[in-house]
């Protein structure tokens, strides 16, 4: 049956290796991403001539072609079935990221003004596509997505901290140091740049109780970067326990999507 032949193309289940067609729509998405991003390069641009817009039709042309007929064929899975069971693989995560991966190569191209720029260089989220070519991948997201909370708490923690270092040096510092702490927006530069350990050196505090403060913000740099560091590297670690421990799970997973 076509609607199954399709879906298989499309899905075909990763225990069995990737399809032509999989492998093909890697390529593609590869290929399609570093055109973007040569595209930036004048020197390209004004080689390729016309070329660049129609390279941009041809790509939009192909991957929404794609995700039509990934609609479609979502129908062979049960869970699928009819306009309503489309509606709901539409709205599934992977479908989610096919057309947002989709839409900067479909209003991403004619001209050069700041906004096709700048959708131009959103085509490099048709990389996130590959996710569901990568068991690998799909267990970072997951572990990402289980340690929300904690990871959540160690940004607006590290935030708190850069907006409290860069209120003290401003409160220190501004007075003498107006171009680089005259203002708590000025000195969050040196904030960032000292608490991740960066240290570019273009400012840095003179007066004594200055330096005492940028010490400490560098050294609870070294936590607050370590916190999110293995919060991570514990949950990359169970979810792939918990996969080998269940090796059929990405089977499941693929199922679900499609």
């Amino acid at each position: 049956m076509l609607l199954q032949a399709v879906h298989h193309a499309f899905h075909g289940t990763q225990g069995n290796g990737l399809t032509r067609t999989q492998i093909a729509s890697a390529v593609l998405i590869i290929g399609s991403v570093i055109f973007a991003i040569a595209r930036t390069e004048p020197t390209v641009e004004t080689a390729l001539g016309g070329w660049a817009d129609r390279i941009d039709v041809i790509i939009a042309c192909v991957f929404s072609m794609e995700y039509i007929l990934r609609v479609w064929c979502a129908g062979a899975n049960p869970s699928f079935e009819g306009v309503r069971g489309r509606l709901r693989y539409m709205a599934t995560p992977m479908a989610l990221v096919d057309l947002l991966a989709i839409l900067p190569f479909l209003f991403g191209w004619g001209g050069q003004s700041f906004l096709v720029r700048i959708i131009r260089l959103f085509r490099i989220l048709a990389l996130s596509r590959l996710l569901r070519y990568s068991e690998a991948m799909r267990l970072v997201l997951e572990s990402i997505l289980n340690r929300r909370y904690e990871l959540t708490f160690a940004v607006g923690l590290a935030g708190a901290v850069i907006i409290l270092t860069a209120g003290a040096l401003y409160s220190v510092e501004g007075d003498i140091q107006p171009e680089y702490f005259g203002s708590i927006p000025r000195a969050l530069w040196w904030s960032i740049c000292t608490l991740t350990t960066v240290g570019y050196g273009d400012a840095v505090p003179v007066t004594a109780l200055g330096k005492v403060l940028a010490a400490l913000t560098a050294i609870s740099g070294i936590g607050l970067i370590a916190m999110p560091t293995g919060i991570l590297a514990a949950a990359f670690s169970e979810a792939f326990a918990r996969r080998r421990e269940n090796p059929g799970g990405a089977k499941k997973s693929d199922q679900r999507e499609g």
